[in-house]
């Protein structure tokens, strides 16, 4: 499989049975529902995917699940996410073994570095592997964005194939965009940003890898074939479409962050039969009626649920 991937790469969320088990059968569905829709890739083991939740055996676990059930239609990305270099590598191994064709990193959290250290922690999981390397740029989570320069200095020393942007900074993202093109580094440029895709599109993103892609991949993937053939109004009709239905996110008033983004998927997986249940890992809780009620809604008004 090629380095550079492009197109709509939804970070697949992770359902689990009422006792937070692995739920195979409805990770299976969720899977083929994505790549019926015509994803281009899939990217397991990201935050939407419980990876700062999960023990090495459940990743494992999960990210063997999807690799069989993809069967290579598609390639699989992997979150290595860990708070220092050495675990990192020792998760791009395991990946690896498990048949990924990438691996997806961010910089080391918890003993907090600066760019030097940042920079050594991606060379070094780089010289340990084969496979091609993704940057993850999430600041809300690691407390340290990642420089334009520093990125755009290792794509050019091939070090990383790509950057998955789920920093929010769209302005640090358009800077990016051009470094890559003026130093033709080479860097394969993801926005997780859902809710403004279309600018992403028209900045010059290489793809997208948008959480909401599990609730309607079909709508991102209509939107980066209008997209690829220069039809932007459709472009931005489709976001306009996908911001109103990212409206489930705040559809549990008494939840925040991980329990009201992730945890409206699985309640919209739910709700459109795709998942059994809508468990979280502890210590999240699982959203309520009130909440399923709400999603309902949404769901009804963008067309996703009969009336």
């Amino acid at each position: 499989m090629s380095a550079a991937i492009r197109g709509v790469v939804p970070p697949v969320v992770t359902p689990l049975t009422e006792d937070r088990e692995l739920d195979r059968e409805s990770l299976e569905r969720s899977l083929e529902r994505m790549l019926d829709a015509g994803v281009h890739g899939l990217f397991a083991l990201g935050s939407s995917g419980e990876v700062v939740f999960s023990t090495d055996a459940r990743r494992d676990e999960i990210l063997s699940a999807t690799v069989q059930a993809v069967a290579g239609r598609v390639p699989v990305l992997a979150g290595v996410i860990d708070m220092q270099t050495e675990r990192v590598i020792e998760h791009t191994r395991r990946a690896a073994d498990l048949g990924a064709d990438a691996v997806v990193a961010t910089a080391p959290f918890y003993a907090l570095g600066g760019e030097r250290e940042m920079e050594e922690h991606f060379r070094a999981i780089a010289a340990s592997t084969e496979l091609p390397v993704y940057a993850y740029d999430i600041p809300v989570c690691v407390h340290r964005k990642l420089g334009v320069e520093l990125l755009v200095r290792l794509g050019a020393e091939g070090v990383i194939a790509g950057v998955k942007d789920s920093s929010g900074d769209d302005v640090s993202f358009r800077q990016l965009v051009i470094r890559n093109r003026e130093e033709d580094a080479g860097l394969a440029l993801l926005t997780g940003h859902e809710v403004v895709v279309d600018g992403a599109y028209l900045a010059g993103a290489d793809g997208s890898v948008p959480g909401l892609g599990n609730v309607d991949p079909a709508g991102y993937v209509r939107q980066w074939d209008a997209a690829q053939r220069g039809d932007w109004q459709a472009v931005s009709e489709e976001q306009d479409r996908l911001t109103r239905l990212m409206r489930i996110a705040a559809a549990d008033v008494t939840a925040t962050g991980f329990g009201a983004g992730v945890g409206s998927f699985k309640t919209a997986l739910r709700e459109l039969g795709v998942f059994t249940t809508n468990q979280m890992p502890r210590p999240v809780a699982a959203q309520g009626e009130e909440a399923a009620r709400r999603v309902r809604e949404i769901l009804t008004a963008e067309g996703m649920l009969g009336a």
